[in-house]
């Protein structure tokens, strides 16, 4: 059994000062903090190293060593934070839609998170790379709900799953579906052992890199960096060389590289 998890040290990565309770306040407070300070990297597939879920290995690598990860990590360590609070926090699964079609059966690979407060339902999820909702919403179909960022909402088909959409330049963009069967531990074994290793994963294959800062998104695939602006502004530019992208995931990103070499030597072969 694991320990107990390291709250303050969690809260200090979060630059979270003032106390916290199980309430939605300290909910959304902590969800937008979260997606500020921990980014989303997949430095890790990418260089061929392995991405446990182990609660010890998650807090190492995410608070300790200054670094960030995927959704399961990232949704792990955001659950048990909670959890140590006091709130009433289960995991469920979704299939990414982002670009395909509403109706698409895609794996059950992204982790998302529960809390029931005061008898309602809530979602949040500090995992999902470019869009990573920076709030928690209150689990109602047609509801526009404001977050930090951009509105949210939820819809549901004929098929029965719930679909969390966000508006991007004034449309409605579904980023994934999901039902609300409980999730395990185990049940993202498999799913996070395929994404970190498979050859056709795109966590093994690609760069992909992202923050929510308080009044922008960055979002970095490979050589192409967007900075997307509260208001609807973007900024998109190629970087030049590996050293600017190193630069970028140092600084825009806020990721603490490892230091031996390695991941210049991936990116260099990743660019030819």
């Amino acid at each position: 059994m694991n320990p107990p998890m390291d709250l303050a040290s969690y809260l200090r990565r979060l630059g979270v000062t003032s106390g916290v309770q199980p309430d939605l306040s300290t909910l959304r407070t902590l969800a937008a903090s979260h997606a500020a300070a921990i980014p989303f990297e997949n430095l890790n597939p990418l260089l061929g190293w392995p991405v446990s879920l182990d609660l010890a290995a998650v807090e190492r690598k995410l608070v300790q060593e200054q670094r960030g990860g995927y959704c399961f990590e990232h949704n792990l360590l955001f659950g048990e934070a909670l959890r140590a609070i006091g709130f009433e926090v289960g995991a469920l699964a979704a299939r990414v839609l982002w670009g395909r079609p509403e109706d698409a059966i895609t794996p059950r690979a992204h982790m998302l998170l529960r809390i029931e407060i005061d008898s309602a339902t809530h979602i949040a999820d500090v995992g999902f790379g470019g869009l990573t909702l920076t709030g928690a919403l209150r689990l109602e179909e047609n509801l526009a709900q404001s977050t930090p960022h951009e509105p949210f909402r939820f819809v549901r088909r004929d098929d029965g799953d719930w679909r969390m959409q966000a508006q991007v330049h004034g449309e409605w963009k579904t980023l994934y579906r999901f039902d609300l069967q409980p999730q395990y531990p185990v049940d993202f074994v498999a799913p996070n052992h395929y994404l970190s290793t498979h050859p056709e994963s795109h966590f093994v294959n690609r760069l992909i890199a992202a923050r929510a800062a308080a009044d922008r998104r960055y979002a970095l695939q490979d050589r192409e960096l967007a900075i997307h602006h509260l208001g609807g502004d973007t900024e998109r530019r190629t970087l030049d060389s590996t050293q600017a992208v190193l630069g970028v995931l140092e600084n825009e990103l806020q990721i603490r590289l490892p230091r031996d070499g390695a991941l210049e030597r991936r990116l260099q072969r990743l660019f030819e």
